[in-house]
């Protein structure tokens, strides 16, 4: 029928933005795709796939059904901020894909 609607696909209609937050605060990154069907969504921080708890159920970070990235604290200790760097989304069909932009995490300074 003519109203049959088109596979398309994906683009990220909400990008993450760049955050400042303190050591042991939530924190979201932001992202939306849109797609037919839905994009699955994954994160990349400084190029890396961003482990979230689907994976391992003790990660801090959760995967919003949205696709945004949600830190339940930000982890900084003596050796390091695991959570600093540069993050970016990227939204798969069977259609291609879409990344988002960069965005970066700083952890405030003590």
């Amino acid at each position: 029928s003519h109203l049959q609607l088109e596979d398309t696909a994906p683009r990220i209609v909400e990008h993450p933005t760049d955050l400042l937050v303190s050591k042991g605060e939530p924190a979201t990154l932001s992202c939306k795709a849109e797609g037919r069907p839905s994009p699955a969504v994954e994160w990349y921080k400084d190029g890396e796939r961003v482990e979230t708890d689907r994976e391992d159920p003790r990660s801090h970070r959760t995967l919003l059904p949205g696709g945004s990235l949600f830190f339940l604290r930000i982890l900084h200790g003596r050796r390091g901020k695991p959570d600093e760097g540069v993050y970016v989304c990227v939204a798969r069909n069977y259609l291609g894909e879409a990344t988002s932009r960069n965005a970066s995490l700083e952890v405030a300074g003590e």
